[in-house]
């Protein structure tokens, strides 16, 4: 039975991912800091989900807390490693910058140095589409140019990819980088979009709709997305050899066991059409607050997901509607509404 570690196992996307694994028959140990950045009780109850299975144990610490987290991983001992945990959010980076260094960069540094010393069959690491920032051409590809972050949140993203590609080269740590694109789905976390319209509509709360809804993302629903990651896990990058010329669209490093892939809808909805859809699920219209453009903020993101699709035979397709009913559905089971 192959042993993964789940950093950010209580997290939205971390015990989706746990329990799919469960599910296959993989030994999990999940690896959370539990911190009060939203509800800690949705991320407790995310974990009491996971303990009903006897293939799951956890440690609640913090990344940056070196001793706690070698002792765990030594006794553990995995054969995998899904790095997960991170401070998210692009809008509280404005804020708290510093908890973004610590937790993303120290955070992902002492995952890295776990996985070299116990030479791990296969590194995957969470990026974000916000490393693309100032990028205009669409949709984006991993092999595009990626220098223009505009947070801090997206900077130490951009960071970790760097740090994995050095370690994947001198260690030989075959090494996944995952680029995310916008998230959704049932047990989501409260910060996010999708979850503060719910919430508002049903409480009769006017909704903020930044730059008056002209915005489009890549929606991708939280199934889809472990699922690429769990193909991906069977999937470890190796070192090319000297001379191998890499296949086109592919981001394999020349000199590393390295790639970055994105997972995503690859399909741009507008903003305004995600409320709308947000409100048929409700069965409410909501009152909108047109507002400019947040700090920070990019006008779209788009996957090119054909690198995902051409590793693993998978591309999410859950379309929008579909997906944000299965939200609706859970939340109000959740909070009874």
């Amino acid at each position: 039975m192959k042993k993964v570690l789940v950093t950010g196992s209580a997290g939205f996307i971390g015990y989706h991912l746990s329990a799919l694994l469960l599910r296959e028959g993989f030994r999990v140990h999940g690896f959370d800091g539990m911190t009060d950045y939203y509800d800690v009780s949705l991320k407790q109850r995310r974990h009491q989900m996971l303990m009903q299975s006897p293939n799951f144990s956890a440690t609640e610490a913090m990344l940056e807390d070196l001793a706690a987290f070698d002792a765990m991983v030594d006794e553990f001992a995995p054969d995998i490693i899904v790095h997960l945990a991170a401070q998210a959010g692009v809008r509280y980076s404005l804020e708290q910058p510093r908890a973004y260094i610590e937790a993303n960069v120290v955070g992902t540094f002492n995952v890295m140095e776990a996985a070299r010393r116990h030479e791990v069959d296969h590194l995957l690491m969470a990026s974000t589409s916000s490393v693309y920032g100032a990028n205009t051409k669409m949709p984006y590809a991993e092999t595009d140019k990626a220098d223009t972050q505009l947070t801090i949140y997206a900077a130490t993203k951009k960071a970790t990819e760097a740090m994995g590609h050095s370690y994947a080269h001198l260690w030989n740590i075959p090494t996944t980088m995952f680029r995310f694109f916008t998230v959704y789905g049932p047990w989501g976390r409260p910060d996010m979009a999708l979850y503060k319209f719910v919430d508002a509509i049903l409480e009769g709360r006017p909704i903020d709709v930044y730059n008056h809804g002209d915005m489009f993302r890549d929606f991708t629903y939280v199934e889809d997305l472990v699922r690429g990651i769990r193909l991906l896990i069977d999937t470890p990058p190796v070192r090319p050899a000297e001379g191998e010329e890499i296949p086109e669209g592919d981001s394999l490093s020349p000199v590393a066991p390295y790639r970055v892939v994105n997972i995503g809808n690859s399909d741009k909805v507008r903003l305004l059409d995600f409320v709308d859809a947000i409100e048929d699920a409700v069965g409410v219209k909501a009152t909108r607050n047109y507002m400019e453009m947040q700090k920070g903020d990019v006008p779209a993101t788009w996957a090119d997901a054909s690198l995902l699709q051409r590793l693993t035979g998978y591309r999410p397709q859950t379309d929008v509607r579909d997906g944000i009913a299965k939200f609706v559905a859970w939340f109000r089971d959740y909070y009874g509404k």
